[in-house]
């Protein structure tokens, strides 16, 4: 009865209001006795409402700032129906007209706040087929369904971080902080523990005996069956908390916090193995324990032309030259790699243009795109290519960027978005999410509008952090909705340092900015030197690179990697040269059969994951092998420095702003973080590679001057292999390349073979 009782009188107040407004345009007043029947009829069932809405809140089944907010919305909109009933007693139009519509708004506000009561916060963006739910760091414990021993303290954690997930997205909108029904909340061990009015539902050891396990089991039809409303429980969630119960429904002791792993701020410089063999790089030394500890074998390093492909691009960005990819191979110094990576890296100019997409992929430095038009939006690219230049100091890189210098102020000030924004989205919080993202892989944006279900992160917390960056203090949002509290003003980790709180924001920022540089900010460190590990090798030591909470496949590596860094006086270039001069760098790549398993708790480090070249990356590789694919008028010379447009030879694809061929092959807007790309091809490369016009126009334009240039198809095409691929052509590639051109190249020959080279996969991919 109460859809029929409360929710289809209210709702006739909208009603009204669209008759209303029928009649206004019409100008007739044909309508005007439906309209004060209809709004009368409203306003009664609104005290009806009211009443028995403020009984039902007395049950004790419901609670929170959600509760309190529906329950003044809807008197509100009980005194404005009334009110607007008795001006049309008295004929007083206009005013009638506008208490109809704030009835209507009144109406509507409350009764979103009483669907999030009873479905919950996202009842509306549950249903939609794009939503997604929060993910915790670590993988779905897939050790669940095949362990039937004790569980080690990682799988403890593991299984913990399951379980509250599953009860969040399932179970708080009826059993958490905001609604209790039963008596029965499912938040904390205390409150599982407990159980509601019915009595316990978790009994440990004994799924069997447990009314939690027998009601999520029982058919969508039952009247019993949990959750009441919105998607079942999957098999797999359900086969989840019955291993968590038989396993004594294990749960941290102490406060909350433990249920999710925490890393260590602090750093760690842990003892370095024994050298073994031509095992004697420390890097090579920490790979080899993990190696013995889970029975990988070392292979055989790559050969000569792998290697030099492989670490030109890594480190410039670009195809080795044919004529250097012959030299190397046939030097016979053996320590000819070595002297290539530190030759490579005093190419200060490429390596800064290659480096650049990195960092404008994090930083979100773009070019062109929302917020330069209106100015809400400021570039940092002449900063950011002179820092990348000179090699600065990464904890003078961070200082600069958090207590920002002329041409830097761009990454704290963030995008001011055009018109209404969800209040996570103002400037103070997005530099809050951005310096915790990018710089110590932590993720508030869940907590950003509600505490996070990820992690130990509160909504509090976010707001004390983003007061740092705010001129005035920021009142807390809930899930956009004021809360009228205000946070503090608070460094994410206190034991850095305390935040004057009633100092200028200069002077915050400035605090702030030497807080988080210390020696002792351990995470810091690890975050950046688990970044470049993972540009240069495809998986970090820690994934996803965000969250750097998540479990290491080698703690000792990254602590050393980061301790190292720092003893080393924070140099990027020193920390490259130590990788890909290491045998682990060396390796074989390996593949992954899903781009999932990367992400895997299974996963298995056994060298570098083969990777598809970056938009930038293949663009440059078109430029140096065939045709360049942009003039120089397409390079943003206006946000660059001076002194490098004389030093540059094409135009690289870092330099220039983003087009659909670039997006196609995966550089981001940035107009958020991002802080990896994904390396499997899709539907929009392939059609971009195929028809996009772009890649036609330089393959047309590159035809004419090869056809001048190589008259002959022999010539040409070992000309076109040693460019694209570092090597001759063998003789069944030469033989298809002559069907493919002839005996005499043609224009439409020439860009067919182009066309065909360029899509294999020794040219895509970096082996």
């Amino acid at each position: 009865m109460h859809p029929l009782m409360v929710h289809f009188p209210v709702a006739l107040l909208c009603i009204a209001l669209i008759l209303e407004i029928i009649d206004w345009r019409g100008k007739s007043g044909k309508l005007k006795d439906a309209i004060n029947i209809l709004v009368l009829v409203g306003a009664g069932s609104a005290v009806l409402a009211v009443i028995f809405g403020w009984l039902l809140a007395s049950e004790g089944e419901y609670g929170g700032d959600s509760l309190e907010i529906h329950r003044w919305s809807g008197i509100a909109t009980m005194v404005f129906s009334l009110i607007t009933a008795l001006l049309i007693r008295y004929n007083r139009v206009a005013a009638f007209r506008s208490f109809l519509f704030l009835t209507v708004f009144g109406v509507s506000f409350a009764g979103h706040y009483g669907a999030m009561l009873t479905h919950g916060d996202d009842y509306l963006s549950s249903v939609l087929p794009f939503s997604k739910p929060e993910k915790p760091g670590a993988q779905e414990a897939d050790f669940v369904l095949t362990n039937n021993g004790a569980l080690s303290p990682q799988q403890v954690q593991e299984l913990n971080v399951e379980v509250r997930t599953i009860l969040a997205h399932n179970c708080y909108s009826c059993h958490g902080e905001q609604k209790v029904k039963g008596d029965l909340r499912l938040d904390s061990k205390d409150r599982i523990m407990k159980g509601g009015e019915d009595g316990v539902v978790v009994i440990p050891n004994h799924p069997d005996k447990s009314e939690l396990i027998r009601r999520i089991s029982l058919p969508s039809g039952d009247k019993e069956a949990m959750p009441t409303k919105g998607k079942r429980l999957t098999e797999k969630e359900v086969t989840v908390l019955k291993f968590w119960i038989e396993k004594g429904a294990l749960w941290p002791d102490g406060k909350e916090k433990s249920i999710y792993r925490v890393a260590a701020l602090e750093p760690r410089m842990p003892e370095l193995p024994a050298a073994s063999g031509d095992i004697v790089q420390p890097i090579d030394r920490f790979v080899n324990v993990y190696f013995q500890k889970n029975k990988i074998e070392w292979k055989p390093v790559v050969n000569d032309r792998i290697y030099i492909r492989r670490v030109y691009l890594d480190i410039v960005g670009l195809l080795p030259p044919p004529e250097k990819v012959e030299a190397f191979v046939a030097d016979q110094h053996p320590d000819k790699r070595a002297a290539l990576a530190k030759e490579l890296l005093t190419r200060n100019d490429d390596y800064a243009q290659h480096w650049l997409s990195f960092w404008n992929d994090a930083l979100r430095n773009d070019y062109t795109g929302t917020g330069y038009i209106t100015g809400g939006r400021f570039d940092i690219t002449k900063w950011l290519y002179t820092s990348l230049e000179v090699n600065k100091p990464y904890n003078w890189f961070v200082k600069e960027l958090i207590s920002p210098v002329k041409g830097s102020e761009g990454f704290i000030r963030g995008i001011k978005w055009r018109g209404t924004i969800n209040s996570s989205q103002r400037t103070e919080m997005q530099a809050a999410q951005n310096v915790s993202q990018v710089l110590l892989g932590l993720n508030l944006k869940c907590a950003s509008c509600h505490d996070s279900f990820i992690s130990d992160w509160k909504l509090a917390d976010s707001y004390a952090f983003a007061n740092i960056f705010a001129d005035t203090l920021l009142e807390i949002n809930r899930c956009d909705k004021p809360t009228g509290k205000i946070a503090g003003t608070k460094i994410l980790y206190p034991e850095l340092g305390e935040i004057t709180v009633n100092a200028s924001t200069e002077k915050r920022l400035r605090q702030l900015a030497d807080y988080l540089v210390q020696p002792k900010d351990g995470r810091l460190y690890r975050t950046v030197v688990n970044r470049i590990w993972a540009q240069l090798l495809g998986r970090g030591i820690v994934e996803p690179v965000d969250m750097m909470d998540n479990m290491p496949w080698s703690e000792d590596l990254l602590d050393w990697l980061a301790s190292d860094f720092e003893k080393n006086g924070y140099d990027m270039k020193k920390l490259i040269l130590t990788i890909v001069t290491s045998k682990t760098y060396q390796l074989p790549s390996s593949s992954v059969k899903e781009p999932g398993d990367i992400m895997a708790n299974s996963y298995k480090f056994t060298g570098m994951v083969r990777r598809r070249l970056t938009a930038e990356q293949f663009t440059d590789a078109i430029s140096t092998s065939f045709k360049p694919m942009y003039s120089d008028s397409a390079i943003v010379f206006n946000l660059l420095p001076e002194k490098i447009k004389t030093k540059i030879p094409f135009a690289r694809a870092a330099l220039v702003k983003n087009d659909p061929f670039l997006t196609s092959l995966g550089r981001p807007n940035r107009e958020t973080v991002s802080t990896s790309r994904t390396s499997q091809a899709n539907l929009l490369q392939a059609l971009e590679l195929t028809n996009g016009n772009k890649f036609t126009q330089t393959l047309k334009s590159g035809a004419k001057e090869w056809i001048v240039k190589y008259p002959t198809t022999d010539t040409l095409v070992t000309e076109l292999y040693k460019r694209a691929l570092g090597r001759n052509p063998v003789p069944k590639e030469l033989a298809a390349a002559r069907k493919i051109l002839g005996t005499k190249p043609s224009e439409e020959g020439i860009q067919d073979l182009v066309w065909a080279l360029t899509l294999v996969p020794e040219f895509q991919l970096i082996y």
